[in-house]
């Protein structure tokens, strides 16, 4: 009797061990279930999210157009009865705008006769020198000498883009030395409520055409990205 008392207890032991390891292996079914799920879950979601990004990259930019037509008030460089017409809106105190300034200066160099290029200001607010740039570049305008001025204020950015405006107005008096301009009348200009309307109706026609950053090119009126570099530019607007 005692024997099978002890045979019973020894099987009911086994018995609890094979229901607790029934449980455990229930309950890693469980985990591993969820884990399933869970990872499923986020191939899915990532799937999803390279598939919209991929429609984002091959959907068509909007297409930005140039309100404001080229007029005899603009500052134009090239040919002006080119069918090619590159609109640029700049900042002298931008560094993006110094470093596509020399591309452009090749471009028309080597292509002057193909390009009607026009410079438009789009002083940004954060510069605290590129209104005053755009004024000296239009005051030596008044004396013919806008072109000559635009290169030497975006050749010298580096002296200039960090000195208060009393410092800044002195550095291009001094250019205006160099350019051999009326410097009473450079200094009257400089300060002129026309020459800001002038920089400042620049401006409001850029955001008009929805730019909000510099260098911003329009190609016969439509918006083109910066280009990647001299050739891609070249062929860019060669091409147009």
């Amino acid at each position: 009797m005692d024997e099978n008392q002890k045979i019973t207890k020894q099987e009911k032991r086994l018995l609890r061990r094979e229901e607790r390891s029934q449980e455990q292996i229930q309950a890693a079914k469980k985990r591993l279930a969820r884990k399933i799920l869970m990872w499923a879950g986020i191939f899915a979601g990532l799937g999803l999210t390279i598939y919209l990004m991929i429609l984002l990259v091959n959907r068509p930019l909007p297409e930005i157009k140039l309100t404001t037509e080229v007029s005899a008030d603009d500052r134009i460089k090239g040919n002006p009865n080119a069918t090619t017409t590159l609109v640029e809106y700049s900042d002298f105190q931008c560094p993006a705008c110094a470093s596509y300034f020399p591309l452009v200066k090749k471009l028309l160099e080597e292509n002057g006769d193909k390009i009607r290029f026009v410079y438009r200001h789009f002083p940004l607010p954060q510069h605290q020198n590129a209104r005053l740039a755009a004024n000296a570049a239009e005051a030596a305008g008044l004396q013919n000498k806008f072109w000559e001025m635009h290169d030497l204020i975006f050749e010298n950015q580096f002296r200039w883009e960090k000195l208060s405006n009393a410092k800044a107005s002195e550095e291009f008096t001094g250019y205006a030395t160099q350019l051999s301009l009326n410097l009473q009348k450079f200094a009257e200009d400089l300060n002129s409520e026309e020459l800001k309307t002038k920089v400042e109706n620049d401006y409001l026609s850029g955001t008009a055409s929805g730019v909000n950053s510099t260098p911003t090119f329009f190609l016969n009126g439509k918006k083109i990205l910066q280009p990647r570099d001299y050739e891609n530019f070249k062929n860019l607007v060669l091409d147009a």
